[in-house]
């Protein structure tokens, strides 16, 4: 029954991604508040598959924060890095530089506002980072950031990546924690999904100035608050 949810969700959910896609290159031409539109119209489109097709539904515990702040979260499944388009009102996200780096999709993933990280890039990357993350914050939106780098099975607890404390740092905001369990329900590499509750829960803010050696460890045992 799970293989069968799944097919009829990749049926009707990955045309409509084609049909997003297809219309983001116009609605980036306006600005990109109009390509934000299309990226929230298809999260919310990507929320009702999910929730109709596989059964899997969204809880959020605490709550989400609203305008400029910076969001580390658990990564296990793509299900997150769409339902927080949704949760966070259309927040930057830091994602590959791979991403923006591709012909004609990568002007669009900058006309979003993602902000593109490169880990051997050096000095020049790191300043177009902060860029980006300082255009993001003047506008008033999120930053979102995967801090462990990567998607993880449940369970796991990989250290955190560098490049999130220099990013902690320099932008000088409060980091609001996300742990979240969606690797339950939508194991990595697996074409079935299992239907039921993805729990996503929102932490205290912890303040901004703290030794690196501070702020990963709290970061890191807040977003693994749901790991068994």
């Amino acid at each position: 029954m799970n293989g069968v949810r799944a097919v009829l969700f990749a049926f009707f959910f990955y045309p409509g991604t084609v049909v997003a896609v297809l219309a983001a290159f116009p609605a980036a031409l306006f600005g990109s508040r109009s390509l934000r539109r299309v990226s929230h119209a298809w999260a919310q489109y990507h929320r009702w598959c999910a929730a109709l097709l596989l059964g899997i539904r969204t809880r959020v515990e605490g709550t989400p924060p609203t305008g400029a702040s910076f969001v580390a979260a658990k990564h296990q499944s793509m299900f997150e890095t769409i339902e927080l388009l949704v949760l966070l009102h259309d927040p930057a996200v830091v994602t590959k530089s791979e991403l923006t780096d591709l012909p004609g999709w990568g002007w669009v993933a900058l006309r979003h506002g993602v902000i593109p990280v490169d880990r051997a890039g050096g000095a020049i990357a790191l300043r177009r980072m902060l860029k980006a993350a300082r255009a993001a914050i003047a506008e008033g939106r999120p930053i979102a950031i995967f801090p462990e780098g990567t998607r993880v099975a449940p369970g796991e607890q990989p250290e955190l990546q560098a490049g999130f404390a220099g990013l902690y740092r320099s932008l000088g905001l409060p980091v609001v924690p996300l742990a979240l369990d969606s690797g339950r329900l939508w194991p990595r590499g697996r074409f079935a999904k299992r239907p039921g509750v993805v729990t996503m829960r929102f932490g205290e803010a912890i303040p901004p100035g703290l030794p690196r050696a501070e702020i990963e460890a709290r970061v890191h045992a807040a977003i693994n608050a749901l790991e068994r």
